[in-house]
């Protein structure tokens, strides 16, 4: 006959002894709480309130610029009437302007930084809705993956072309010289598909509109 399992009779002693450990912390709150004069806790209840609004909007009003932003240039008439010309995307910090080239609009002359005329009349039209904006800018030119033949000048030069041009025009359709931040010329390092570096489309002027504050 196999023996009865042994008591465990301490058991209950550290379970008491936690229950009243945990009372004592209790009473111990109440008692400091108690000594607080009205006008102290109100002073710490409005420090919380206060730290907990500065934490619910530290990053949405970021967000939001970056929304309103893109929303405004959408309802651009005339970017609207570019079609497929332009791609718009809303990033973190800005939204980003690609002035593409396509087979039935071309944006720039063949191995050329020189726009075509279908070309400058995109940059007009990007640029009017632009110049009474006053957010930084950066643009960037690219280019398709396909060599050049003209000896000693390469996709880093024509897409630095491509970007300068862009600039001059830019300026000479009503954008102020001093918002632009950066001009760079990036080959074609960065295709709007990666999977396909030679479609028309990475022949682009790309155009970042920074939010308010420092690119």
């Amino acid at each position: 006959m196999p023996a009865p399992p042994a008591r465990k009779l301490g058991t209950w002693k550290m379970a008491y002894a936690d229950f009243l450990t945990a009372l004592m912390a209790f009473f111990l709150l109440m008692w400091l709480v108690s000594g607080v004069s009205p006008n102290a806790r109100a002073a710490i209840a409005a420090e919380f309130k206060t730290r907990e609004l500065a934490l619910a909007t530290a990053a949405p009003p970021v967000a939001s610029e970056a929304a309103d932003l893109f929303s405004l240039l959408q309802l651009s008439e005339t970017l609207k009437a570019a079609g497929e010309s332009v791609i718009l995307s809303m990033e973190p910090d800005g939204v980003r302007l690609d002035l593409v080239d396509t087979a039935g609009r071309p944006l720039f002359q063949s191995a050329s930084g020189a726009l075509t005329p279908e070309g400058r009349a995109l940059v007009a039209a990007t640029a009017a809705t632009l110049a009474p904006l006053a957010n930084p800018l950066s643009i960037e030119g690219h280019t398709d993956a396909f060599s050049l033949t003209t000896t000693g000048y390469s996709n880093w030069d024509l897409s630095s072309d491509r970007a300068s041009e862009a600039r001059r025009l830019f300026e000479a359709f009503g954008v102020a010289p001093a918002r632009f931040a950066a001009v760079t010329g990036l080959a074609d390092t960065q295709p709007l598909d990666s999977g396909q570096p030679h479609l028309a489309q990475n022949r682009r002027i790309s155009l970042k509109v920074h939010l308010s504050a420092q690119p």
